[in-house]
């Protein structure tokens, strides 16, 4: 992310290393982290649902050549799903109030906001997991591992294509390279 996004999305301009360091506290054990890929495999938009005692809070990071077109939705549709599907009763976001993205979500998906100062809190009541709730996530996920699949190997493919064709178009022994 730019530094303004990083500024927006962790409160402040963390550096690369602060954003290591982020990562490395996640605890995979509890907590779970959705992404969504673009054609070329390249991250598009990443959300990590911390877990808490009776709530789960939720981050959403989308790079900007990809906003505008449904990966932050997406990703707090999947991430308020699974945190639904896990008995949390709520679903929290904080950010700046300035984050406009992550208000207009939040506002989307009916979240109450309280703003102070230069912060934003957002709330969710989420409704109890259902025989349809943990099935749709269920469906959900095989969707994305398929997605995911397909997508890696087309890029498969067009990697050896390129490298075919790269051999085909070479001059052979004894020819000269053209100019």
């Amino acid at each position: 992310l730019p530094a303004l996004d990083r500024r927006l999305r962790f409160g402040s301009s963390l550096s690369p290393d602060g954003i290591a360091a982020y990562v490395d506290k996640i605890d995979f054990d509890r907590d779970a982290v959705f992404a969504v890929h673009d054609d070329h495999l390249a991250l598009a938009g990443v959300a990590h649902v911390a877990f808490g005692d009776d709530h789960a809070e939720l981050g959403l990071s989308v790079l900007p050549a990809h906003r505008g077109q449904g990966v932050g939705s997406a990703l707090f549709e999947r991430a308020s799903a699974h945190a639904r599907n896990r008995f949390v009763p709520r679903l929290f976001m904080h950010c700046l109030k300035e984050n406009a993205p992550i208000m207009r979500i939040a506002r989307r998906f009916g979240m109450d906001i309280v703003t102070d100062i230069g912060d934003a809190d957002a709330h969710l009541e989420l409704p109890p997991a259902s025989p349809a709730s943990i099935t749709g996530e269920f469906m959900t996920d095989k969707f994305a591992f398929y997605d995911y699949a397909l997508k890696a190997h087309v890029a498969g493919w067009k990697r050896i294509n390129a490298v075919l064709l790269g051999a085909a178009s070479a001059p052979g022994p004894g020819q000269a390279e053209a100019a």
